[in-house]
């Protein structure tokens, strides 16, 4: 009896994703999809600036959303611990569960430094999720405002059948040439578009990151701290003993003098290998999501769905997690000089 209700249940599911694939079809045929302009600055929703040269992008709005998404979760979980729950449920007890898992790994790294280094952590990392997933909801980076672009393309090709009421007046007076020739097309404007395709969000983030990177090293360490950047004391300490001890204690004392501005460029190093990796693998995403919908119909999409989703995962996770890791090297002592004064 159960293999007899199991086929047709299978049959109609085939019958269902055939019917979606011959709509995807139709549907891709009856509006051809319409050639994307792909550019790295974010595009001005407001046409005037909120104040000084400051305008309104379509990645600010993302990044406002996400901070308000991360907020509501914060409110979601407080709510179910002030009411004594001890397993907190729903999507908040899925984000829990999360930075459960995430204190678990600040503490085997960081130790007593943990409470310290958790709160950027887990805040970088759940920012970052968000904002990277937005790409895979529908609408975001496909719904805006139609602007005047040479890039662009006719409005009766985006809406076969509808007159362009865009059109310039020279068109209108019977001029329709003068479309072409000025190229009379019409780009689109999100009103959202992914914060990580932005090179602002992730320099932000990198900058952030770093910057209180060296301020935990600095509480854990104090002043000492900075002699992982310039440690002359070690050169100075073999310029006296040259005479009386091993000559290769100067060399010694140089290296290390080397090795702190090779550490500075290192820092350096990290806003730019931060900024770019994230921004790189996210906005070549984007663009393969965009490529191939003009390329194929929409169903095909799905496939790559599945990819974003565990790419933007994933980048999320080695942004909070080499700013962790960072953090948590910051609070160790830089030989026995930096101990002592760590101490002190």
């Amino acid at each position: 009896m159960e293999e007899t209700t199991e086929k047709p249940q299978k049959k109609i599911y085939r019958w269902i994703v055939l019917v979606v694939i011959a709509l995807n079809v139709v549907f891709a045929s009856m509006f051809p999809p319409v050639q994307p302009h792909v550019q790295l600055p974010a595009e001005n929703v407001s046409h005037y600036p909120l104040f000084g040269n400051f305008y309104l992008t379509n990645t600010l709005i993302a990044t406002l959303i996400a901070d308000v998404v991360l907020v509501l979760i914060a409110l979601s979980i407080r709510r179910q611990i002030k009411q004594g729950k001890t397993v907190v449920t729903g999507i908040g007890g899925l984000f829990a569960f999360i930075l459960e898992g995430l204190y678990s790994m600040t503490e085997s790294t960081a130790g007593k430094h943990a409470k310290k280094i958790f709160p950027y952590f887990a805040t970088i990392f759940l920012l970052v999720l968000i904002v990277n997933w937005m790409e895979l909801i529908p609408g975001v980076d496909s719904i805006g405002i139609l602007h005047e672009s040479e890039h662009g393309v006719p409005v009766r090709e985006i809406i076969p059948g509808v007159l362009a009421t865009l059109e310039k007046p020279e068109a209108e007076a019977g001029h329709g040439e003068a479309e072409g020739e000025h190229g009379g097309g019409y780009g689109l404007i999100p009103f959202v578009r992914v914060a990580s395709t932005d090179l602002n969000f992730t320099i932000a983030l990198a900058l952030s990151s770093v910057v209180m990177t060296q301020v935990i090293g600095i509480q854990a360490l104090g002043l000492g701290y900075f002699k992982k950047y310039w440690n002359t004391a070690s050169l100075g300490r073999s310029i006296k003993l040259v005479r009386f001890g091993n000559p290769l204690d100067f060399i010694k004392g140089f290296i290390d003098v080397i090795v702190g501005i090779l550490e500075i460029i290192a820092e350096i190093a990290k806003i730019i290998s931060f900024s770019f990796r994230l921004f790189g693998n996210i906005f070549a995403g984007s663009v393969m999501l965009f490529v191939l919908g003009t390329l194929v119909p929409v169903f095909i999409q799905f496939g790559l769905l599945g990819l974003e989703l565990f790419v933007g995962a994933i980048q999320a996770f080695v942004f909070g997690m080499l700013t962790m890791v960072f953090m948590s090297q910051a609070t160790h002592g830089h030989g026995d000089d930096h101990a002592e004064e760590g101490a002190h």
